[in-house]
């Protein structure tokens, strides 16, 4: 079992990334998903969410609106550095339980673990390989610009309020550039996943 740590920016393209290795056979292991479930009422992060940023945050149903979340968090990197600090740990704990049951049942698999923050957690640490998927700051703002439908200056707020690509490329064992066409970059993943798969 290969314990792979998937991770890049906001509009880097590393849901592409991520699937054109599942379906090359990899198992993905989606740190995003996992953090919904343990925000969720009832989940192992929602008592202390509710406790620390207060029930403003929460829907008419008693879930935590992302949105409104996410609106407290964004502006400080303080509220998101604890609200990480919350929800981080459980999204880990899960992971690693969904590694060990896939791992049982396909000894030889290559698991990826797609989170966005994993360098920043200190995550990367404990993968086998980390992979980042990389764009240049320009064509990042424009992605972001064009799918989320914002300002220049709001998409340039956002990337800003995450830690630079060129600093996850430092401790990248290998970058995907996701500047070529789709058909070039699966070229190039699966190449990567052809070499892992042969160490």
């Amino acid at each position: 079992m290969r314990w792979i740590g998937l991770t890049g920016g906001i509009a880097s393209g590393k849901s592409t990334v991520s699937r054109i290795l599942k379906e090359a056979g990899a198992w993905i292991i989606d740190a995003d998903v996992l953090a919904r479930a343990a925000t969720k009422k009832g989940g192992a992060a929602y008592d202390a969410i509710v406790r620390d940023f207060g029930p403003d945050i929460l829907d008419a149903a008693g879930e935590v609106d992302r949105k409104r979340l996410g609106a407290v968090v964004f502006g400080s990197a303080e509220a998101r550095a604890h609200l990480n600090h919350l929800v981080h740990p459980h999204v880990l704990q899960m992971a690693k339980e969904e590694r060990r049951a896939h791992a049982a049942v396909q000894p030889d698999a290559l698991i990826v673990f797609d989170a966005a923050l994993l360098i920043e957690t200190g995550t990367h640490r404990q993968m086998d390989r980390v992979v980042v998927v990389y764009v240049d700051r320009a064509t990042q703002v424009a992605r972001l610009m064009r799918r989320d439908r914002l300002s220049c200056e709001d998409a340039e707020r956002r990337i800003d309020s995450q830690m630079p690509l060129e600093e996850k490329v430092r401790v990248a064992d290998d970058v995907i550039d996701n500047h070529p066409p789709e058909p070039d970059v699966a070229q190039a993943v699966l190449a990567l996943y052809r070499k892992i798969k042969s160490v």
